[in-house]
């Protein structure tokens, strides 16, 4: 059970989240499933057994209607960006 008072900062709730299980949603329709490892101030990011998902959106010419797809891929390590970052959601305690 995480104490509020364990959490001053924004940055202490990712620090809570150290070798856990997180997502972080990416600029770009890219999510990405991990285990985080490492960051820093700039939100950079070092996560492991990472699976990366990637939605895209087409409109059909034909009949104008919207097709999604998404890919798929495991990656052993990854180095993220900071400013790629939209959100890092923690996992559930």
């Amino acid at each position: 059970n995480i104490k509020m008072s364990s959490i001053d900062t924004p940055l202490d709730l990712i620090r809570l989240s150290i070798d856990e299980k997180v997502l972080v949603k990416c600029r770009g329709d890219r999510e990405l499933r991990g285990k985080l490892n490492a960051f820093d101030q700039h939100l950079n990011l070092v996560l492991s057994e990472v699976e990366e998902t990637v939605t895209i959106r087409e409109i059909d010419e034909e009949t104008e209607e919207e097709i999604i797809r998404t890919t798929k891929r495991n990656m052993e390590m990854l180095f993220v960006r900071g400013d790629a970052v939209v959100l890092i959601n923690p996992p559930l305690r």
